[in-house]
């Protein structure tokens, strides 16, 4: 009577759906993740995040530097404009192939300058007589605009000018000793230091006297 009553008891519960407790790291059928894998699954998830943390942040990094590089190559680019521009509208260029001291001479031409002088497009000996000067010294760009007396730095402390005499100019004389039309050429070589990273340029541009300073006929 006892061995039935134990037999109807386990029919009973296999009918009712009971079963088992699973052992730990077995899947019961029908059952979710277990701790194991919900484990694995997170870590697996983190080690993305951060992967993808990082390069999002170099990415990042790397804008801001093209950023700032972008912005000094343009400050870089209007110091050659501004050069150009106001030397093209100017006359009367002197050169000077040796550092020492700028005098406001007569026109002078030399293949290799550290400075050069003119006179602007506004220069007049009674009311304006004033002449420009650009000059390369430590590595900076300066500009005067009365005489040589004050001058102003152009390029930002990034920038590093590395060849000193970048100024030649052709056919600065007079005629009739000269018939040539003036002809200047300016070369900035130098780097660029921008969080930490250094970058070297070459940049040239030349400007051709706008007003004629030749003699007709020869």
């Amino acid at each position: 009577m006892f061995m039935k009553k134990i037999f109807f008891q386990k029919i009973k519960r296999k009918k009712s759906g009971f079963t088992r407790t699973p052992k730990f790291g077995v899947t019961p059928k029908g059952g979710g993740f277990t701790l194991v894998e919900t484990m694995v699954a997170i870590s697996l998830f983190l080690i993305i995040v951060v992967i993808g943390m990082g390069a999002l942040l170099n990415s990042n990094l790397l804008h801001l530097k093209s950023r700032d590089m972008r912005s000094i190559i343009d400050s870089l680019s209007y110091i050659m404009e501004d050069m150009s521009g106001n030397l093209r509208t100017g006359y009367s260029y002197r050169c000077f192939p040796t550092a020492g001291t700028i005098d406001m001479g007569i026109p002078r031409s030399c293949e290799s300058g550290w400075a050069i002088v003119f006179k602007p497009q506004n220069y007049n000996s009674i009311t304006n007589n004033n002449q420009w000067v650009y000059y390369i010294n430590n590595s900076k760009i300066f500009k005067s605009t009365d005489n040589g007396v004050t001058y102003t730095q152009l390029n930002p402390d990034e920038v590093s000018i590395g060849q000193s005499y970048a100024f030649s100019v052709l056919g600065a004389e007079p005629p009739p000793g000269d018939s040539q039309q003036p002809f200047v050429i300016i070369k900035l070589v130098g780097t660029i230091t921008s969080k930490g990273v250094v970058t070297p340029f070459y940049l040239q541009t030349s400007a051709s006297q706008r007003t004629i300073d030749v003699v007709s006929g020869t």
